[in-house]
């Protein structure tokens, strides 16, 4: 009799999920059109100054860092109003330019060590930014600004390059 009839056969291991953008492209299959997040930058505006801050791509920004976050907004009553906005650059012809940028809101109180935001409406923000999207309505004149500045001193010949769309909603 073999012993090892017995013994358990190992599992297949099963295919990783990769997050998939619908796009006009034909999909290929399993795992195709998987996102690429290197055209991607978080800027966080806090108190009406603006600064990229890769950490924010895993929620471990400077400002997120120590922090436990709430859904509720109500549990954040001294937090301060901070923004994360996603930038995406793209590319034509004419070189790079800023494609796509969108804001989320967050609440943060570093005394109480909490925090609010909505992680979905980051993703989605965030998505949407890759879609080459932009939604900045919600900022303020002074965190517009901060995010203007941050753009032109960033690459200038990126800002001038860009939708007008962008501008608009910044001015």
């Amino acid at each position: 009799m073999d012993t090892n009839a017995n013994e358990q056969q190992p599992k297949p291991e099963k295919k990783k999920l990769a997050l998939n953008v619908v796009s006009s492209k034909e999909h290929k299959g399993f795992g195709a059109g998987t996102i690429d997040l290197s055209q991607v930058s978080p800027v966080i505006i806090d108190g009406g100054e603006a600064y990229i801050d890769v950490g924010a791509m895993h929620a471990k920004s400077k400002v997120e860092k120590g922090i436990k976050f709430s859904p509720e907004k109500e549990n954040v009553p001294n937090g301060r109003q901070v923004w994360i906005v996603w930038v995406a650059v793209d590319r034509d012809e004419r070189g790079s330019f800023y494609g796509g940028a969108t804001a989320c809101e967050m609440l943060i109180d570093t005394e109480a060590r909490r925090g609010w935001k909505v992680l979905a409406e980051h993703v989605n923000r965030m998505d949407r930014a890759i879609k080459r999207k932009f939604l900045l309505e919600e900022l303020g004149d002074e965190d517009k600004a901060a995010l203007r500045r941050l753009l032109q001193s960033h690459n200038y010949e990126w800002w001038d390059r860009s939708p007008e769309a962008l501008k608009d909603q910044l001015a």
